[in-house]
């Protein structure tokens, strides 16, 4: 009971975290918007994501363009608000373009980063650098990924050998290539999960591999949820170190006990839920169903895979005590595969479609390409499983007679009609009587009748065959698990489709949309001829950013002493409104333009070259509506 309390109090620290969101987040806004320029410098710079985020000292950065921090601290959530990212910037700024770059880490554990710019006063060059590469491709996102396929592999191994053992055939816990797989599969898990601990830290900031030994980023690690996942999960393995120890100073061949195989399996649920703790299943549509069918999936794998390799080395092996795996065992063995197999379908099923969202995005994004991927390969799997279930049938059914025919003179007396005393058989001086030939026949598995001519095959020889052809297909078929595993570990790193269609659809709204309209003049004589190119950002209802620019008729820039600009909406009666544009050196520009309504809006344009020479053009442009 106090183990059953223990798991239990993990299953609630880890589920207890999880709370609705989109799995991978995205940037959905941020003040400044990307690209704007401001009158004054801003005392916040604030993102907001679509998803909550964590993120360390270094996860916000605004540098000025001499390539100087300007945030002094850290940043913070905006008024406690879980989806934002906020730092305080440093006094008065100077004029110029300054850059913000940023990295954080959202609610399914996976590191995101960006950078966008905005001016004070004008725009200018900038000395920043940011890096542009994905936050997988750093040394330490690699050597992270590594150890990420060293613990599914770890998992399967353990899980499924000890499910072998529980379930097919007690007695395969004496085995020692058994003990070996159950302690290889807890060693690859133990090893590979104190590497992702360490490596977290420098994997979430970009740092380098040094800083996996740092105390203070390690103490930041396990107090968020992947590490609190990965801290939960050694103290899991702790447990079946010491169960595993109990099953190996059992005397007998009997395996494990009903409490020993239901402390073993409740311990194997509980290490796959250290997974869809802190993985895709923990952000997203449904997370209240999805972690549990996703920790239902990754068990499913760990039987199914790690009980093929258990029984493809009791296949394989030569016990010195001439013991092989019994045909009843495999038998049980194959039930058990079939309905894993079963169990990863269903859910498979359902995480595609809450992963994926809609047809069009399984041929649209990586997500969708690697799922077909797998699904060719899990199709591929059941094919070559089709033939090692015929196999096992066939050993189980030829098992039987065998064993009846090796046990029958030990077992019964045969009774003899009294007529087929009479009868006299002819045979060989020195010979043994048919009976006893028989006897002989059955023990020694050569063909048995009355002549070598008979051309019938032994049950044991049968038996051999067919435990060769099932050999043959279970290789196969674990070998096709074992890439059905590398692409599912490919798929946990991988953005799902859902979510990338949530992250650009956020990323559109969070784009500053522009309208560009180019009214071209003529005055009527030479060189006062050329266009006028006016850009409104981001061209919808509400404050709007206007710059103008004039241009000759060649295409160079020119300079004018006075450009005008006021807008009407004739439909509703509106304006004019004057843009009150204001002479920017280069260019023309007001920065709180506010249009009241969508619709057509009517732009009169009047550009004076000379004290007496000016002319009035119009165009239109189409406001849209703040989205929704």
């Amino acid at each position: 009971m106090t183990l059953l309390a223990l798991v239990a109090a993990l299953y609630a620290l880890l589920l207890g975290g999880a709370g609705p969101a989109f799995a991978h987040a995205g940037l959905s806004g941020s003040d400044p918007a990307d690209g704007a320029v401001l009158k004054t410098g801003p005392q916040y710079v604030t993102l907001t994501f679509t998803e909550s985020v964590s993120f360390s000292d270094d996860s916000l950065r605004v540098l000025s363009p001499k390539n100087e921090r300007v945030n002094p601290r850290p940043a913070q959530h905006a008024d406690g608000k879980d989806a934002t990212a906020r730092v305080e910037l440093a006094g008065k700024l100077p004029q110029g373009t300054y850059t913000v770059a940023w990295r954080v880490v959202s609610a399914d554990g996976h590191p995101i980063s960006g950078a966008f710019v905005f001016s004070i006063g004008q725009p200018s060059e900038t000395a920043a650098v940011v890096a542009t590469g994905s936050p997988d491709d750093t040394a330490v996102a690699r050597l992270y990924g590594v150890f990420r396929y060293a613990a599914y592999s770890g998992l399967a191994l353990l899980v499924g050998a000890a499910a072998f053992v529980l379930v097919c055939w007690p007695a395969a816990g004496a085995v020692r290539p058994v003990r070996r797989t159950l302690a290889l599969g807890w060693v690859a898990l133990t090893a590979s999960t104190v590497a992702l601990l360490l490596l977290r830290g420098p994997y979430e900031a970009a740092g380098p591999v040094t800083s996996a030994f740092d105390p203070a980023q390690l103490g930041r690690t396990v107090t968020g949820r992947p590490g609190a996942a990965l801290i939960a999960r050694l103290v899991l393995l702790a447990l079946a170190a010491a169960l595993l120890g109990r099953w190996a100073r059992r005397p007998d061949a009997a395996g494990p006990g009903v409490r020993g195989r239901l402390t073993g399996g409740l311990l194997a649920a509980a290490l796959t839920v250290t997974w869809a703790a802190a993985e895709h299943a923990s952000a997203g549509i449904q997370v209240a169903l999805a972690m549990p069918v996703a920790a239902l999936h990754l068990l499913a794998m760990g039987v199914w895979l790690g009980g093929l390799v258990t029984l493809l080395i009791l296949l394989r092996r030569r016990a010195s005590d001439g013991r092989e795996v019994p045909a009843s065992a495999v038998g049980r063995f194959s039930a058990l595969a079939f309905g894993a197999v079963a169990v990863l379908v269903g859910t498979g099923v359902y995480q595609s479609w809450r992963q994926v969202g809609s047809w069009e995005a399984l041929s649209t994004t990586s997500y969708g390409k690697i799922l077909l991927v797998k699904v060719a390969a899990v199709i591929l799997v059941l094919w070559v499983a089709s033939f090692s279930r015929r196999w096992t049938a066939r050993l189980v059914h030829e098992a039987a007679p065998a064993a009846e025919t090796m046990t029958a003179p030990a077992t019964q007396t045969l009774a003899v009609p009294a007529a087929a005393e009479r009868v006299r058989v002819p045979q060989t001086v020195g010979a043994p009587p048919p009976a006893a030939r028989r006897d002989l026949d059955a023990a020694s598995g050569e063909p048995a009748g009355d002549g070598p001519g008979d051309g019938t095959k032994p049950p044991l020889a049968e038996a051999g065959a067919y435990r060769r052809g099932l050999r043959r297909m279970v290789t196969a078929e674990a070998v096709l698990g074992v890439v059905v595993l590398v692409i599912t570990t490919v798929l946990t790193g991988t953005q799902p489709s859902r979510a990338a269609a949530e992250r650009t659809s956020a990323a559109s709204a969070a784009q500053p949309q522009v309208k560009v309209v180019t009214v071209p003049f003529d005055m009527g004589t030479a060189n006062h001829q050329g266009t006028v190119q006016i850009t409104l950002t981001p061209g919808r209802v509400g404050e709007n950013t206007v710059e103008a620019v004039v241009y000759t008729a060649d295409g160079g820039l020119a300079s004018v002493p006075e450009l005008r600009l006021a807008l009407t909406q004739d439909e509703l009666g509106i304006g004019p409104l004057d843009a009150r544009l204001t002479d920017r050196k280069g260019y023309w520009a007001t920065y709180d333009l506010r249009l009241p309504m969508p619709g057509v809006w009517t732009l009169n344009v009047t550009v004076r070259t000379t004290d007496i020479d000016q002319v009035t053009v119009r165009d239109t442009v189409r406001i849209t509506s703040v989205p929704g």
